[in-house]
């Protein structure tokens, strides 16, 4: 999963400066929604469109990762082995014994079916009320992404820092299998999810990663093991 885009990544465990910006601990941070999906399946339409409206959300990150193993029906232009990897790790986490699509992911910790948005806004609002564990901090300055974070209310084992790169949107043109004929909007497609590192949230972090372009980027912080997301940050 990791591309020549990221091209260096420094760590300095140091005090970061707080100041107002997305993802700054003086408010609520967003719901990281990952949906798993896949152009070959035939329920994940209403879930892809779906995205768009989680998509506009201040209050939500949605990442959509297609999977691979519809592709015998309709190769998925988007699929990748590493988010089919990345589906079952969070089934295995949670002792589930399957996956399906289309299937969401609410801050590394719930699932639902991608295609019920009361059930997921029901559950985006629960993890919205719960108290804020990690004040992250992401800013994009001369060619680098400049990451800061300081533990409020989290301890034990370190966090995973995963950077994600996406693209907002793209329309596709389904020519086989039971999509055929249609052409769908799909939104915030992941195109590489990598591992930066660890982070001992005993103490503040702040990571410099040089990356060319301006892309939008989402960072996340997760207990490891594909567990609870602590914290995740958008920069578009």
């Amino acid at each position: 999963m990791r591309t020549a885009f990221f091209a260096m990544i420094t760590a300095i465990l140091s005090a970061p400066t707080w100041a107002d910006s997305q993802g700054d601990s003086r408010g609520a941070q967003p719901v990281l929604v990952e949906l798993f999906t896949s152009q070959g399946c035939s329920s994940c339409p209403p879930a892809d469109a779906f995205m768009h409206e989680l998509a506009a959300r201040d209050d939500v990150i949605a990442l959509a990762l297609h999977v691979d193993y519809w592709d015998y029906i309709f190769k998925d232009v988007f699929g990748k082995p590493a988010y089919t990897k990345r589906q079952y790790g969070y089934a295995d986490a949670a002792g589930r014994r399957m996956v399906y699509t289309p299937q969401m992911i609410i801050n590394g910790s719930d699932d639902v079916v991608g295609n019920r948005p009361q059930d997921v806004n029901a559950l985006i609002a629960r993890h919205r009320a719960a108290p804020q564990t990690v004040a992250l901090d992401v800013r994009r300055e001369k060619g680098q992404i400049n990451i800061t974070a300081r533990a409020l209310a989290v301890g034990g084992q370190p966090l995973v820092v995963q950077m994600a790169r996406f693209i907002p949107r793209q329309d596709v043109a389904i020519n086989s299998g039971e999509n055929a004929g249609h052409v769908y909007a799909y939104a915030n497609i992941v195109t590489d999810l990598q591992e930066l590192g660890r982070w001992d949230p005993a103490q503040p972090l702040s990571l410099r990663v040089q990356a060319d372009g301006d892309a939008p980027v989402v960072i996340i912080l997760q207990r490891p093991g594909f567990g609870a997301v602590e914290a995740a940050a958008l920069l578009r």
